[in-house]
């Protein structure tokens, strides 16, 4: 299956750039400087930073990262929500990926020191959820003691996709066809309190149902 996607993907590619190779679109939306920080009872006390090292090796356009909590739990772990927008993945010239290409989690948490003790997707059905029910990818993450669930998936052009070379395969094709290469990743993350995964995975659910309409003004369809 990884090598049929790779020749798709290479076939796709070389189709792209030498039939249809024009000018990319980049499509209006909203600055994440003015996403919502209060939702239903939840709250962000401020969006957090990013240092340019870091931001130059994810290649984002623009990004979310907040951590909320319900309003009169103050001893509630706050979920962190990151959101992180890419106008463009593919170079003009050569037509093959770009440094902004959306990075997949599942390189850059071990990298952060975190292993991925459980992986598999799920269906997540939520409001403001393109296509929902949709399948998106689960991890449980360890860091000595601590254990953390993850929700992550790609939003892009209408699409979620929680496969890496699915992800591949729908950006040529709004290559070719929509002259679009934008997207962003979207990421949940809960601590595990108490080895409690269901009381996490409860949070993390409920407060997606409030981010998630939220989103179509910031990562366009």
């Amino acid at each position: 299956m990884k090598i049929l996607a790779a020749l798709l993907f290479l076939g796709l590619n070389t189709y792209v750039y030498y039939e249809l190779a024009t000018e990319q679109v980049v499509p209006e939306r909203e600055s994440f400087e003015s996403f919502p920080l209060e939702l239903g009872d939840w709250s962000c006390k401020q969006r957090e930073g990013m240092d340019a090292e870091v931001l130059d090796m994810l290649g984002a356009t623009d990004f979310l990262i907040c951590g909320f909590r319900r309003a009169g739990e103050t001893e509630q772990q706050p979920i962190g929500v990151y959101v992180g927008y890419h106008e463009s993945q593919v170079r003009e010239k050569g037509g093959g990926l770009s440094r902004s290409a959306i990075h997949t989690p599942n390189h850059c948490l071990p990298g952060a020191g975190w292993d991925v003790i459980a992986s598999s997707q799920v269906e997540l059905d939520v409001p403001g959820l393109p296509g929902a029910p949709a399948a998106v990818n689960r991890l449980v993450i360890a860091r000595g003691e601590a254990r953390s669930l993850v929700y992550y998936w790609y939003q892009s052009r209408g699409h979620v996709i929680a496969d890496d070379y699915r992800k591949i395969i729908h950006l040529f094709w709004d290559r070719a066809t929509r002259n679009r290469t934008d997207g962003s990743l979207v990421r949940f993350t809960a601590q595990v309190v108490r080895g409690d995964e269901e009381a996490a995975e409860a949070d993390l659910l409920e407060l997606a149902s409030l981010v998630l309409p939220e989103l179509e003004g910031y990562v366009p369809n």
